[in-house]
């Protein structure tokens, strides 16, 4: 492909969304008005579900590809084994070959959303092909680049040194095999998020140790909550790639407000002149910021799942939280008993997970029934199966000539979650 070198197009790919560049963004500005093809790597470990997070550093990747240069998806299957610490306060548990797998089974088609898998600047790797043939006599050569005071520099260690507990041998390593996949794939550049800063520059020491290569970094800013906390696996408050474009609407709507602009910058398309003047117009009263909040959740579904999807649950949106009416589809869930405790209720339609989560869940006032609000976790409810009412004509699918309906009851558990039990 042939390198796009406007200089428009990568002042947009260097300041939108972007925290720190390495050497300098000046030294990347004039590789890249160069012409020069860059080789551009993120790895993404498999210990989970890709969310929003994920769909920020893939969205500056989809820039770079748009301007011609090679991008590497690494998946780090061998790295997820081993648990990467990055603001960990403990060591993370060990996963399996089937877990990593099992995570990683879908990566390519959701990230097929996002990167344009038919170009052929952009391929899959993985760096298990290549760290589980070191040997030992490689891993001591490998280490021997490393100092244990620039690994302990890390903040994380330094809490848990503070806190007087452990600090394991591999996670030691973790940054270290990080680093040599930059090596292997003897990369230009690589992308990640904000926290990842330690990692991707021990790989960029590492390359002009071995290599005499200067190894861009560029690190993006970090989708954050309302406390400054990342968006993400460990703070349980993300949102999931795969949700259904209706979820993810209704969890974006539930933001609030201080996530507009940075939302609007790192999860969509709309420009950064466009963001200016909705931030300003906010400030001013020109705007109510649940306007932008549906803008939000709106770009951000037809980003992912296209324009129809994300019309249809804008619509349903309104119609659930603005007309207070019953979603268009509630999903109905058969249960055999006629009456069952209101716990055994809600695990057996799939609306918690265990009677822990159920009692939890009332207790917060979060659980309604016929949409009233269920408080008593003790409570027996009554179960109205499909009852026969009327009569019908007589036909091959109906020979008994009642006619049955299908009554049940209406479970609600927050705001946005409804089942049927009939």
């Amino acid at each position: 492909m042939k390198i796009n070198t406007a200089p428009k197009k990568i002042e947009e790919v260097l300041s939108r969304g972007v925290e720190n560049i390495y050497p300098s963004r000046q030294a990347l500005e004039n590789v890249l008005l160069s012409g020069e093809k860059l080789r551009i790597y993120s790895g993404i470990d498999p210990t989970g579900k890709l969310h929003l997070g994920h769909l920020v550093v893939l969205r500056k990747l989809r820039q770079f590809q748009d301007l011609g240069h090679e991008i590497i998806i690494l998946i780090g299957d061998f790295t997820a084994a081993i648990g990467d610490p990055t603001g960990k306060s403990a060591a993370r548990k060990p996963l399996s070959a089937e877990q990593v797998s099992k995570n990683a089974k879908n990566y390519k088609k959701q990230i097929g959303r996002i990167l344009n898998l038919t170009k052929s600047n952009v391929r899959f790797l993985r760096n298990e092909e290549w760290t589980n043939k070191l040997k030992p006599k490689d891993m001591l050569d490998l280490a021997s680049h490393f100092t244990v005071a620039r690994l302990l520099e890390r903040d994380m260690f330094q809490v848990r040194i503070k806190k007087g507990q452990d600090i394991l041998v591999h996670e030691f390593l973790y940054p270290i095999f990080q680093a040599y996949d930059s090596l292997t794939m003897d990369v230009d550049m690589e992308v990640g998020g904000n926290d990842q800063t330690f990692n991707m520059l021990a790989g960029r020491r590492l390359m002009k140790k071995l290599k005499n290569k200067e190894k861009f970094v560029l690190t993006t800013r970090l989708l954050v909550d309302a406390e400054g906390k990342k968006m993400g696996k460990t703070e349980g408050n993300m949102i999931n790639l795969d949700e259904k474009p209706k979820e993810m609407y209704g969890k974006i709507m539930n933001w609030p407000d201080s996530l507009l602009n940075v939302g609007l910058e790192l999860c969509t398309a709309v420009s950064l002149k466009e963001i200016k003047e909705i931030s300003e117009q906010i400030k001013q009263g020109g705007i109510n910021p649940k306007e932008v909040k549906a803008r939000l959740a709106r770009e951000i579904v037809r980003l992912y799942h296209g324009e129809k999807k994300a019309e249809e649950a804008e619509k349903e949106f309104t119609r659930v939280f603005k007309e207070k009416k019953l979603p268009s589809k509630i999903p109905e869930i058969k249960i055999k008993e006629n009456s069952l405790n209101i716990l055994e209720l809600l695990v057996k339609t799939k609306m918690a997970s265990s009677k822990s989560e159920a009692k939890r869940l009332i207790l917060q006032k979060g659980v309604k029934i016929n949409r009233v609000l269920k408080e008593n976790w003790q409570e027996i409810i009554e179960i109205n199966l499909q009852k026969p009412k009327g009569f019908c004509r007589i036909n091959l699918q109906n020979p008994s000539g009642f006619c049955r309906i299908k009554t049940g009851i209406l479970i609600q558990v927050g705001k946005r979650r409804f089942v049927k039990a009939i």
